[in-house]
């Protein structure tokens, strides 16, 4: 199974970020298990993005614009390029039937073949320039909201929606050109003019002929979808006219993801960036431990400064002074770390102090009192004890939804192989990892070591990155250990 290739900037790991769960959600249509939808994500998602970097620098290297299609629709071909290649090499017991069956008929062959006759809609997409057809892509197919898209594509919020019905003008135009450039007969050929002046209306009815036509000529019919902008048929067009099988399904995944995501029914004043439920509850919880951490200091000070038996006998009692003010208790044992004062904030101006600490109170906040983004303290290691791994987590890049880290762990101690697990504060996801593979149960990530690099001698050092989404906030991961192993953080 190939490794998935490393970002090489910023940039392209924010764009990592976005594409992989749209590879892995058509993959899992394409096959007949999980294991196997994660394989062929893989392997389809490293050809994508080798062949998104030979475009490039073709392009760079030509000076002038060539024909491709936008990030998305290029690795989501890659994904049934990798399909077929399966399908010859004897895997396709791994696919989908109703996938083989199509991978074997005059229907696939088209996505392929001479290119003046593939579908309409795949010739129009890249027929457009880059920035315009990733626009198109991003709303039509992968169903965005307009502020979403402009924040992704470093548009203006207030014209994008503008933009975008340009952009279909300019799809529509190219597709029509195409209908045109295509192989076809006298009768065809005839209904190419009205039906350019059928679907430019908006409330004209489509002429019986016409209609009988157009339930007769497939290539027609693809034509009829992309030039008819308006009754919401520009989604599926593009979808199925790109993709090929599986399109529909696949448009109806990714318009629930977006309503998961962002959520069904927002208003479009909160549309902005993706809301977070869990962060709002875990605020809630929060402001409410405050306060009972409040009143409980509140009624421990009333109740110190009540007078006590023992005050009124006239005698100190145990940690008491002869004046009867309390003094410190010399057996008391010397806390191991440095503690902040609750309501004390870190360096992102977020509380970091925990209630517990002043009330003596069992704290139950549901999230892990963790290293915050503030830097609190951490306890160093027994000098005389077993010498522990070190981790240094590095946050490399980072951008309004996703961010890029990396984890190098020293260790003392030779190891045969490695996993490496920590967790997140604030419900952050990883979506992709190199060097390793992963999984994630709730806040807790596990990554283990790839076939390659599964050796670390002593006092070596191991290493992987990865990139993951996050909401709200982004503070550092935390509790990390290896092989069960408690590490401390450099």
């Amino acid at each position: 199974m190939p490794d998935l290739p490393t970002p090489q900037d910023a940039a392209e790991a924010a764009l990592f970020s976005e594409c992989w769960d749209a590879v892995l959600s058509y993959a899992d249509l394409c096959t007949a298990g999980s294991t196997a939808a994660t394989e062929l994500a893989r392997e389809a998602f490293s050809l994508g993005m080798r062949e998104a970097r030979e475009a490039e620098a073709a392009v760079r290297g030509a000076g002038r614009r060539t024909a491709r299609l936008p990030r998305i629709p290029l690795l989501l071909t890659a994904v049934r390029t990798t399909a077929a290649d399966w399908e010859t090499q004897g895997l396709g017991h791994r696919l989908d039937p109703d996938l083989r069956l199509w991978l074997n008929s005059d229907k696939a062959a088209r996505y392929t073949g001479p290119p003046l006759q593939r579908p309409i809609a795949l010739r129009g997409l890249r027929d457009l320039q880059a920035a315009d057809a990733e626009l198109l892509w991003l709303a039509e197919v992968e169903a965005l909201p307009l502020p979403v898209v402009a924040r992704r594509l470093g548009l203006d919020p207030a014209t994008v929606g503008d933009e975008l019905a340009q952009v279909r003008g300019l799809f529509r135009d190219r597709s029509h050109r195409n209908h045109l450039d295509m192989p076809m007969d006298a009768q065809c050929r005839s209904y190419a003019r009205l039906l350019d002046a059928v679907t430019r209306s908006t409330s004209g009815e489509t002429p019986e002929d016409l209609s009988r036509h157009l339930a007769r000529c497939q290539q027609c019919a693809e034509a009829a979808a992309c030039l008819r902008l308006h009754g919401g048929g520009l989604p599926a067009a593009l979808a199925g006219g790109v993709i090929g099988w599986g399109g529909l399904a696949y448009l109806e995944r990714r318009r629930r993801a977006a309503e998961v995501r962002l959520g069904a029914g927002r208003p479009p004043a909160l549309e902005s960036g993706p809301p977070n439920p869990g962060a709002h509850k875990a605020k809630v919880a929060r402001n409410g431990l405050l306060v009972a951490a409040v009143l409980v200091s509140l009624l421990a000070l009333a109740v110190s400064m009540m007078p006590g038996d023992d005050m009124d006998n006239g005698a100190a009692g145990p940690g008491a002074s002869a004046e009867g003010r309390p003094v410190a208790n010399p057996t008391a044992p010397v806390p191991t770390a440095i503690s902040r004062a609750p309501g004390s904030t870190g360096a992102s101006g977020t509380p970091t102090g925990n209630p517990s600490e002043s009330t003596g109170v069992k704290n139950s906040d549901p999230e892990p009192q963790g290293t915050s983004s503030g830097g609190a303290q951490e306890p160093e290691p027994d000098e005389s004890g077993t010498p522990v791994c070190r981790v240094e987590y590095s946050l490399v890049n980072q951008w309004p939804d996703g961010f890029q880290a990396e984890v190098t762990v020293t260790t003392p101690e030779a190891l045969d192989d490695w996993r490496v697990t920590w967790s997140f504060k604030d419900g952050q996801k990883v979506t992709q990892m190199w060097d390793a593979d992963y999984t994630q149960s709730g806040a807790k990530v596990t990554a283990t070591a790839a076939d390659y690099n599964k050796s670390v001698p002593a006092d070596g050092s191991l290493s992987f990155g990865f990139l993951a989404s996050w909401q709200s906030r982004n503070a550092p991961a935390y509790d990390f250990s290896v092989n069960g192993r408690e590490c401390v953080k450099s």
